[in-house]
């Protein structure tokens, strides 16, 4: 698979290199719920972007809703902690969050899941990563995007109250931490403005979905 991104006028570089994270703004959504924001954390995400598009296995599913098989509305790929990651700087990132919330999270990101957002017709509908110990235990999912910007909505669980965006492109990296995957939602929601394509990169601990 081959798409060709223009860089954006913020990544006019093709050296990939991650800034410090000292430059994170946490924002306390309520109820435990928090997000860390770092726009431009990676510069020449425009070239990740390229690698991560024509080099990753990228899987078309289909799940089951009621009685039919619909089509996931994205392409995914999954590695394991076992498994090597597509690119060395993304074992670059991976580590640097790992050492960056050592104390706050108290163990290290390992797993990584990858979405591709073709067009604004990919989304992902309102949901928590609540699978495995989320269901239960504060956590954290960090997610790096590389490509267009989509907004990331997230509201309370259940819907009602304020919604919350953030648009996420061009290298940024958002962290929902505390309770927020228990107590919060988040989705991408489709778009009829023009949208380019986008890779989000999510990192997880182990045991978490």
């Amino acid at each position: 698979m081959s798409t060709h991104l223009q860089g954006s006028l913020f990544d006019q570089t093709d050296e990939l290199r991650l800034g410090p994270l000292d430059g994170l703004r946490r924002t306390e959504l309520g109820s435990g719920a928090w997000i860390d924001v770092l726009p431009g954390w990676l510069s020449g995400a425009a070239a990740l972007f390229e690698t991560l598009a024509a080099d990753v296995p990228w899987r078309a599913e289909r799940w089951k809703m009621y009685d039919n098989m619909v089509a996931v509305p994205r392409l995914l790929a999954h590695y394991s902690a076992e498994d090597p990651l597509p690119h060395p700087v993304l074992d670059e990132a991976r580590d640097a969050l790992s050492r960056h919330y050592a104390e706050e999270l108290g163990e290290p990101f390992t797993t990584a899941g990858l979405c591709y957002y073709r067009d604004g017709r990919d989304s992902v509908a309102w949901h928590g990563d609540r699978g495995g110990r989320a269901a239960r235990e504060d956590t954290m999912v960090a997610i790096l995007s590389v490509g267009a910007s989509r907004d990331l909505l997230l509201r309370p669980a259940g819907g009602g109250g304020t919604t919350v965006r953030r648009p996420l492109g061009h290298g940024d990296l958002i962290v929902m931490g505390g309770s927020c995957q228990r107590t919060w939602e988040h989705c991408i929601p489709k778009t009829t403005r023009a949208a380019g394509p986008r890779i989000s990169i999510q990192f997880r601990p182990h045991g978490v979905r």
